[in-house]
């Protein structure tokens, strides 16, 4: 009968221990989401959303990526860049103020999330060289 309270009571304390670990690791996680969303994301100072769509997906192409969906209603393009790995982007436009459009970025590499900032930083500017010659209408 002892050995089979001993076991209950090291089964609980087991889950109890498991459990603390568990949200300890989800309130670390919350500020390295905040700085990852920080680096995936940048506002333009325009409104149009169609031509800034158009903008992602050819900066997209002149990366190298192989355009496999683009929705302008949801306001998103998803694109695969296949070439001895498999990277995967997804780039979010929504409205942020009256003036300005929200880009966010989400970049996979095989089926893991990207942290690091520097294809973030690659992509981003590409883009923003591109909403520049876009704007003024350079070719």
């Amino acid at each position: 009968m002892k050995k089979k309270t001993v076991l209950i009571l090291i089964v609980f304390l087991l889950f109890v221990i498991g459990c603390a670990t568990t949200q300890q690791q989800l309130l670390d996680s919350d500020s390295s989401q905040v700085q990852l969303r920080s680096i995936q994301t940048r506002a333009f100072t325009t409104t149009d959303k169609e031509k800034t769509l158009r903008t992602i997906i050819a900066t997209l192409q002149d990366l190298g990526f192989v355009i496999d969906k683009a929705d302008a209603i949801l306001g998103t393009v998803s694109a695969t860049k296949l070439k001895n790995y498999a990277l995967r982007i997804t780039v979010t436009v929504r409205p942020r103020g009256e003036t300005q459009l929200l880009v966010r970025a989400n970049v996979q590499y095989n089926v893991e999330p990207v942290t690091d900032p520097e294809p973030y930083q690659q992509f981003f500017i590409a883009l923003e060289k591109a909403m520049f010659l876009t704007a003024h209408q350079v070719d």
